[in-house]
């Protein structure tokens, strides 16, 4: 195996446990992808038709719902196959490019999230400056950049990955991750550990930068009314979603960093897909629960949609 790396076929073996219930699992699967893909593209197609929606706010919004489509699609459509058929297999190309989607959508939700707060912290604590700072140039520059980071960051993974020789084929998880692939490594993968305690400190960062703009976001906020009100409405929401996105990564990164051989095989699979499940579909049904002028717009396209039709 050491002198046909690129030839590896993984076994994923986080289906092992679901033999007999497959059926099942494939028609749950299948819904919930179809229902995450229908609320986030409702949301996007919502912002893109209606001209009072043309906010930064909601082209972040939009820009997190794209996103989260890309995580759902980077898992969905390989555990639907696997449930159909009788081996859970992929190939070392297949393998590397699941990858690359799934953790450029984990760095990119973060990297969003991010910039959704920088938003709320400029439009409520800095007011008079918030339209010269959100021109539609910086606007088109932010919402890139958490693509931009996010891609760049998992290509050196990846790279950092591709040198690493195999000695073994077997991942007990039910889709590929660097992680996983690098345990199976039988030469030396410092430099892949010392590259993602790196990533983590840098999205780390970021957290705090979170935490520090709420910091100030509340306390404007316990001065004014008005604020209170705008804070419920358009702050809670990201909050919310923030508190989603990290619970779920960490359930993955301790899965990864600390499992343990003897857990439980569903135990372990819930764990090490939460964020790939719950966040792409709760975040536009919590934002468009949430913000009263976008479930107005739904419901203004959903009613001309049914006119049209009868």
């Amino acid at each position: 195996m050491e002198n046909s790396t690129r030839e590896v076929v993984f076994s994923l073996n986080g289906l092992n446990d679901t033999r007999t219930n497959k059926l099942i699992y494939f028609s749950c699967s299948f819904l919930i992808y179809l229902f995450t893909i229908f609320v986030n593209m409702t949301l996007v197609v919502t912002v893109m038709l209606d001209r009072i929606l043309h906010e930064p706010m909601y082209i972040f919004l939009c820009n997190l719902c794209v996103n989260g489509i890309y995580g759902a699609t980077s898992f969905y459509p390989k555990i639907l196959l696997d449930l159909l058929l009788e081996s859970h297999i992929i190939s070392y190309s297949a393998c590397v490019t699941q990858i690359f989607i799934v953790h450029s959508y984990v760095l990119c939700e973060l990297s969003n999230l991010t910039v959704m707060a920088f938003d709320r912290y400029v439009a409520i604590c800095k007011p008079l400056q918030y339209h010269p700072i959100m021109t539609p140039g910086n606007v088109g520059k932010i919402l890139l950049l958490p693509w931009l980071l996010s891609f760049a960051e998992i290509l050196i993974g990846v790279l950092l990955m591709l040198r690493l020789t195999l000695c073994g084929s077997k991942i007990n998880k039910l889709y590929c991750t660097n992680w996983d692939v690098v345990k199976l490594s039988c030469t030396d993968t410092s430099i892949n550990n010392f590259y993602g305690y790196g990533i983590l400190i840098t999205h780390l960062t970021q957290v705090v930068l979170i935490v520090i703009s709420y910091f100030h976001i509340i306390r404007a906020c316990v001065r004014s009314q008005a604020e209170q009100s705008k804070f419920m409405e358009t702050c809670l929401p990201h909050l919310i979603t923030l508190a989603i996105y990290g619970l779920s990564a960490a359930f993955d990164v301790l899965y990864a960093r600390y499992e343990s051989s003897s857990s439980l095989q569903g135990l372990r699979n819930f764990f090490s897909i939460e964020y790939l499940i719950i966040p792409p579909l709760l975040n536009p049904l919590i934002y468009g629960l949430k913000l009263k002028q976008i479930h107005r717009s739904v419901w203004r396209l959903f009613s001309r949609k049914v006119s049209a039709l009868t």
